[in-house]
């Protein structure tokens, strides 16, 4: 693979020279593969939010430099170019707060519009966001504000979709929901990455939504990069991310307390699929095999 967004030595300071002066990020490198599905994960104040804010040239750097595709999203004269805000397209925190139009596809349309995209394009591109994210065309005529608050989360997504990002970005993108919704927004998501090839970055606080999502998971601790790895890799060091004050899977602990106990199981676990292979891989193991090699029968 090949990195379609390069951050290199980011620094953001809010309030500089002032007494409320505060390092969001601090000296942050890393390279977001294309076609990958990257988890940013990281407690409160951690950096994450202010990191994804750069990826589009919504913020500026104090210092450092992010790359699209090679290219510097801010030039040297302090000008970010205006189509980085169209290839990477950013949801935010309960993006639903910030619909306004009447109707669905006015909303949805509101992107490719200011891409400066035809009455036809733009119609196409609003009937492709919307199966996306499961939105029946029957919808698209009705105000946005009479949906409930799952479907207005798709609003807000579609309307991202529709610009046809090459990396779309999803702060929070199940906040607030219930555990039905939840996995929905999350199926679809994986579905558009499927179908599209795109990259796609979610950040989220729930760790186990995010692992089985993501190719690979950032993990932010105070401004900086704690963790960039597969989730496996991650989980190996449960340790380390309690420690941090990250809130690991339920199943983790468990299996750190199995091990702390003794019980020679992998404690990297994080789905309690992966759970129940280790617990098997452990009994088989404690049980040994028949002279002839075959594994003995359970009772």
């Amino acid at each position: 693979m090949s990195a379609i967004l390069e951050v290199r030595d980011l620094t953001h300071v809010y309030g500089a020279g002032t007494p409320f002066e505060r390092t969001a990020l601090d000296r942050v490198s890393l390279s977001i593969e294309k076609g990958e599905i990257l988890g940013v994960i990281g407690h409160t104040g951690s950096g994450k939010s202010t990191l994804i804010q750069h990826l589009n040239g919504l913020l500026r750097p104090s210092a450092g430099e992010v790359l699209l595709n090679g290219k510097p999203v801010w030039d040297e004269k302090g000008k970010c170019d205006r189509s980085v805000r169209f290839r990477v397209g950013l949801v935010f925190q309960y993006p639903e707060y910030q619909l306004f139009e009447e109707t669905i596809a006015k909303d949805i349309a509101f992107g490719p519009k200011n891409m400066g995209l035809s009455d036809q394009e733009t119609a196409e591109r609003v009937r492709e966001a919307m199966a996306f994210v499961g939105l029946g065309a029957g919808l698209a005529e009705k105000s946005p504000f009479a949906l409930s608050g799952g479907q207005k989360r798709r609003v807000a997504i579609a309307g991202v979709i529709a610009m046809r990002p090459e990396v779309l970005v999803l702060d929070e993108p199940t906040a607030g929901l219930d555990p039905a919704g939840r996995n929905e927004i999350l199926y679809e998501i994986r579905q558009y990455h499927e179908e599209t090839g795109a990259t796609v970055l979610i950040v989220s606080h729930s760790m186990e939504d995010t692992a089985r999502m993501a190719d690979r998971m950032l993990v932010m601790n105070q401004a900086k990069v704690m963790l960039l790895d597969k989730p496996e890799a991650v989980f190996a060091q449960a340790e380390e991310l309690t420690a941090a004050g990250l809130d690991v899977p339920e199943i983790t602990k468990v299996f750190m307390e199995l091990r702390r106990r003794g019980i020679p199981v992998n404690p990297a676990v994080f789905t309690v699929e992966q759970a129940a292979a280790e617990l098997r891989r452990v009994k088989q193991a404690g049980r040994g095999s028949e002279p002839d090699g075959e594994v003995k029968k359970e009772c």
